[in-house]
């Protein structure tokens, strides 16, 4: 079923529609290809050029008596095109038809997902530009670790869809292929100069060896390389959604005029969009699932992937496409509280400055394992009585007298914690 929220250009390429138009121009090209072989005469070339069309709801009425969807087809074209039809799908199997044209739809779809991820990345881009020296608390375990950049955290998220566009350029590549081999895919009745005139029109390449279908080990990479596109936007969903939590309030998702949170509670601005997204992704997830049971087919086939891919083939790539454009959304109206990423560096009560403090010590001649322990001792009454780490270890004798007069601004200088941010954006961004 097709959400009501679908973007249009990704929808049209899944209609019924236009999978018999793409169906019907492959029969088209491969009589062109038998033509100029001196299979089939020109003049039944001709009418099957200027003839070759269908109806959709007759094509309907003959699979309700034919219980086959290709011939159905076919009978539909036959009716428009006359005498001349016998030409059409001569030596063809029914899998060179639909595999070809699927191969197209596919290729169509991907370059939809491509141009949305692009957006994903410029708007990641930007707003990691912007906020290069906007100094945040770091978490691990989701516990105070030491302070970033909000965008050294936006940064990785931009080197991860960098290497997501990598998957998926590669796999879209790899899914972009098409067959005319006939049944069994020996060539038995069809030239494979027909085939290679049919893939090169339609932009594919050709399988170099398809048995009677296209290896579903290509599409199974395609999927794949959607799963991971759409994990990796739940993560940084994810991401937005814990800071958007009230008791931190970094981050949070546009809430425009108008807009209301909850039908109970007035107050409440919900990071409702991230969360749908969330959801989203583990459905693209389990469409890849699919598509790999769909790799072992009996034989040289079985249509036991079909009733699968015309369910995973439209669900997955719109719900990613979905997903590219309302995360763009989400990351070019975020909002960046920088007042409450200094107000929780301030919460840490300094405890931040542990690591530099040990290496203060290292640096001053103590051991690794004596100086672990002092600032530990030091950190555990910050902890515990709810002061600064500053003063905990200005109040501890033996840490006073080992760190001298050492600059404690500048070891609990939040900035000092990023001072390689510039060639760590140059990796990323190349700048």
């Amino acid at each position: 079923m097709i959400p009501r929220y679908s973007r249009p250009e990704m929808v049209e390429i899944w209609t019924e529609e236009n999978r018999l138009r793409t169906m019907l121009r492959v029969e088209v090209l491969a009589a062109e290809a038998m033509a100029a072989r001196g299979e089939v005469p020109p003049e039944d070339l001709r009418a099957i050029q200027e003839g070759a069309d269908f109806d959709l709801e007759q094509v309907r009425e003959y699979e309700k008596t034919l219980k086959h969807d290709v011939i159905a087809f076919l009978t539909s074209v036959a009716d428009h095109v006359g005498p001349a039809s016998r030409h059409i799908h001569k030596g063809m199997t029914s899998s060179d038809v639909l595999d070809t044209a699927f191969g197209v739809q596919l290729s169509q779809a991907g370059e939809l997902i491509l141009a949305g991820l692009d957006r994903v990345r410029a708007a990641v881009r930007a707003r990691a530009l912007e906020n290069r020296d906007t100094p945040m608390i770091g978490r691990t375990h989701g516990i105070y670790a030491e302070p970033i950049t909000l965008g050294l955290k936006l940064a990785g998220w931009y080197a991860e869809l960098d290497r997501g566009r990598e998957r998926l350029l590669a796999a879209w590549e790899g899914i972009r292929f098409g067959k005319i081999s006939g049944a069994v895919g020996t060539y038995a009745f069809v030239h494979p100069e027909v085939e290679e005139y049919v893939c090169r029109e339609l932009g594919l390449g050709v399988e170099p060896l398809s048995t009677q279908v296209v290896p579903r080990d290509r599409h199974a990479a395609f999927f794949g390389a959607l799963a991971l596109l759409a994990t990796s936007i739940e993560r940084f969903a994810t991401e937005i959604r814990h800071l958007q939590h009230s008791d931190l309030g970094e981050l949070g998702e546009a809430f425009t005029e108008g807009q209301k949170g909850s039908s109970a509670m007035p107050h409440k601005r919900n990071p409702i969009l991230t969360e749908n997204l969330t959801g989203l992704a583990r459905l693209v997830r389990g469409y890849a699932s699919t598509a790999l049971d769909n790799v072992a087919l009996w034989h040289e086939r079985d249509i036991s992937h079909s009733s699968a891919e015309r369910v995973i083939a439209p669900d997955a790539t719109i719900a990613l496409d979905f997903m590219m454009h309302r995360f763009a959304g989400v990351v070019e109206g975020m909002v960046v509280r920088g007042d409450r990423m200094a107000h929780n560096l301030e919460r840490t009560r300094g405890l931040y400055a542990s690591q530099r403090l040990l290496l203060a010590l290292v640096e001053q001649g103590v051991s690794r394992e004596d100086g672990y322990r002092m600032v530990q001792r030091a950190a555990a009454r910050a902890w515990d009585e709810g002061i600064a780490l500053r003063r905990a270890v200005e109040e501890d004798a033996e840490l006073r007298e080992r760190l001298g007069e050492l600059p404690f601004d500048s070891i609990f200088d939040p900035l000092a914690f990023v001072v390689h941010r510039d060639r760590v954006f140059q990796r990323v961004f190349g700048e």
